[in-house]
């Protein structure tokens, strides 16, 4: 039975969010530094991946700033200056790996913080880390040291460049104020080609009242490294408690990254531990006002929710910075922009988060032009929008992966994405100013893209579909449905905002072939013979885009397809499977492919997800997009259309309860199944 709720009071929310803090949390035990994967903390801008070694994270990834280095003769997401690292002494030994015990991690998640715990010569240690929300370039660090003797700590804070940085100069000095006095660390870099300027700044913060802040000690290591260290006496039993705050950026944000990462950092330090803790967590707490709530599940409730707090923290409202298929955790796929974000990561966080939605479809007009020079140089009019796009919007995929000059389908999912964030919007000035400008040149560039050889054959040949394992084939079924559609929305965004639409955009979309077997099943290419496939081809044109609606046809399709689907392929093409045996009424299938499309992927120790079972390269935020719609679109039965965010399926799996989506949409609305 399927029932509906609609603005449910803000304690009521609050309630149902919170029921189980258990359900909020991913624990690390028994960790193997040797099969070890990190989580990430993150707020959209900078990345903290997580480290097995005490107090320490592996790596800073900085979005929005990317250069040639290391590999692919193309440009990579930058890694920058590691500023958030600390050692600590305890009566001149060095904490390491080997010197803990009863070593733990948790992410909580309500609050975005990574929690580490630990025992090393006679202290007990607890060190949090967390990408503060609310200022999007600074980290914070709070760390609690209980003494079980009496015995000094000395806490180093270490600045350290990766290996790719050139030109590194480390500086060390102090803003003198009446009342307090603010150590900087900070450091100073250019990018491998030299076009950047990359910065990082941090500082020690302790009581509010800054009676006990200790004498800093400045010390160089090399250009690489270097560290500022303070001594501390404890008495036994005594609980000693110190922050750091840091920050970085780089000239593709700042024209002078320098001064800014010390600014800020001053300006952090000065608002004190309380208050950034304050903020950051105020902003999850809205954040979450957005929420899946299942009952019944409890390692499916943490799933999901584990899926929803990394799109959450990958990605920013008010920005024009998008999502590459591992987010901000590290260097995967270079962290260029794909296919992935429209298709996959978009509809979830259009669902629960618009805002930040915008600021993803913000960061394809930017590059408008861009497309436009692409279509210009393969011949075609309009826009055609980059296979993986990273700074400037040009193609960014290496030579030897022909995907860059073939998998056009891309230009349609953008032009698709946009049309959805103004069916959920109805935010007529964005289309007019943002959306339609998109959507149209998409359109023109469809229009160029057909071979005109008669009715019913205005053929796209030569292209690579989602299925990337057939190359260069003619007329695949996700690409030609792709540019029906996007020529079919261009034509309705025209009329809604009064103006003619160009009559070749209808007259095009209506000679598109789909090419279908005998048996009616559609085909995936003109030439395709039941070969396994990579991912999800056909099956995406059921869902999520809503091209083929017949029941029939969508079941014909499902039963064919799923069976030519690599067991071995990315963790998106099960979450299609499932959503789509969810909307056609098989349960049961459903939920096992649904626990296909993340479990086998998890990697150890918090099951950060990689994009295929057993593999080494998470957080794939790609999957956790599939796995959501699986959610969202399959056993919530939520649909986008032109009426808005509407329940048009759902029936839940034997092991759930219920389900309670909050805060969808821009009106916030609430959905239930029982």
């Amino acid at each position: 039975m399927r029932s509906l709720k609609f603005l449910i009071p803000v304690f009521l929310l609050l309630s149902q969010v919170c029921f189980s803090q258990s359900n909020w949390e991913i624990k690390a035990e028994n960790i193997d530094p040797n099969n070890y994967f990190g989580v990430t903390t993150a707020n959209g801008i900078i990345g903290l991946v997580s480290s097995p070694e005490p107090m320490k994270v592996g790596a800073v990834v900085l979005n929005g700033t990317y250069d040639n280095y290391e590999r692919g003769r193309v440009s990579n997401i930058l890694k920058t200056f590691n500023h958030i690292n600390l050692e600590m002494d305890v009566d001149g030994h060095r904490i390491g790996p080997s010197a803990t015990s009863d070593y733990k991690q948790i992410l909580d998640m309500k609050k975005a913080q990574l929690v580490t715990t630990f025992k090393a010569f006679d202290v007990e240690v607890e060190h949090k880390v967390m990408a503060l929300r609310h200022l999007p370039y600074s980290a914070l660090v709070v760390v609690k040291v209980k003494a079980k003797k009496d015995l000094t700590i000395t806490p180093y804070s270490v600045i350290q460049a990766p290996n790719h940085l050139q030109d590194v100069r480390n500086f060390f000095w102090h803003v003198d104020r009446p009342h307090v006095t603010i150590p900087l660390l900070s450091s100073v870099a250019k990018s491998p080609t030299g076009k950047i300027k990359v910065a990082a700044t941090n500082t020690f913060m302790f009581n509010e009242d800054h009676h006990d802040q200790p004498p800093m000690i400045h010390e160089d290591w090399d250009f690489n490294r270097h560290w500022m260290k303070f001594h501390k006496k404890l008495k036994k039993g005594e609980t000693y408690e110190f922050s750091l705050v840091a920050t970085t950026c780089s000239s593709e944000q700042f024209s002078d990254p320098q001064n800014e990462a010390d600014r800020l950092t001053v300006f952090a330090s000065q608002e004190g531990k309380d208050r950034l803790l304050n903020a950051h967590e105020r902003e999850w707490k809205k954040l979450w006002e957005s929420d899946i709530i299942i009952e019944g599940d409890d390692q499916a409730q943490k799933d999901v929710r584990f899926a929803l707090y990394h799109l959450y923290s990958f990605a920013r409202e008010g920005t024009a910075y998008s999502l590459s298929p591992m987010g901000l955790s590290g260097l995967g796929y270079n962290g260029h922009v794909f296919w992935d974000t429209e298709l996959w990561m978009f509809p979830p966080l259009l669902m629960m988060q618009p805002e930040i939605a915008r600021s993803l479809l913000e960061y394809r007009y930017e590059r408008l032009e861009a497309a436009r020079q692409n279509a210009f140089s393969h011949g075609y009019k309009g826009a055609l929008f980059p296979w993986e796009s990273a700074d400037d919007g040009a193609e960014e995929t290496p030579v030897w992966a022909i995907t860059g000059p073939f998998e056009h389908h891309i230009a349609a999912d953008i032009a698709w994405a946009h049309w959805k964030y103004y069916q959920v919007t109805k935010d007529k000035k964005w289309l007019e100013e943002r959306g339609y400008p998109v959507i149209m040149e998409v359109a023109d560039f469809w229009t160029s893209r057909v071979d005109r050889n008669g009715p019913g054959q205005y053929d796209i040949i030569n292209v690579i579909g989602a299925n990337e394992w057939l190359e260069n084939i003619d007329n695949n079924a996700f690409t030609n449905g792709m540019a029906i559609t996007s020529l079919r929305y261009a034509t309705k965004a025209a009329v809604e905002l009064g103006i003619e639409p160009n009559p070749d955009w209808a007259h095009v979309a209506d000679n598109i072939p789909i090419i279908k077997f005998e048996d009616g099943t559609t085909r995936e290419n003109s030439t395709y013979q039941g070969e396994m496939i990579k991912q999800a081809d056909v099956n995406l044109l059921s869902f999520p885009v809503d091209f083929i609606t017949d029941e029939v046809q969508m079941k014909k399709d499902l039963d064919y397809y799923e069976t030519k689907i690599s067991p071995t392929g990315p963790a998106m093409g099960f979450s299609v499977l499932s959503a789509l045996h969810s909307r056609i009424g098989d349960q049961e299938k459903a939920y096992k492919w649904f626990l296909k499309s993340f479990e086998p992927n998890k990697a150890p120790p918090f099951g950060v997800l990689a994009e295929n079972a057993g593999g080494s390269n998470p957080y794939f935020a790609t999957g956790a997009g599939g796995m959501l719609q699986a959610v969202l679109g399959g056993f919530g039965g939520l649909e986008i259309t032109d009426e808005g965010i509407i329940q048009k399926y759902g029936k839940l799996p034997k092991q759930w309860k219920s389900i309670t989506i909050i805060g969808v949409g821009k009106e916030k609305k609430t959905f239930e199944i029982k």
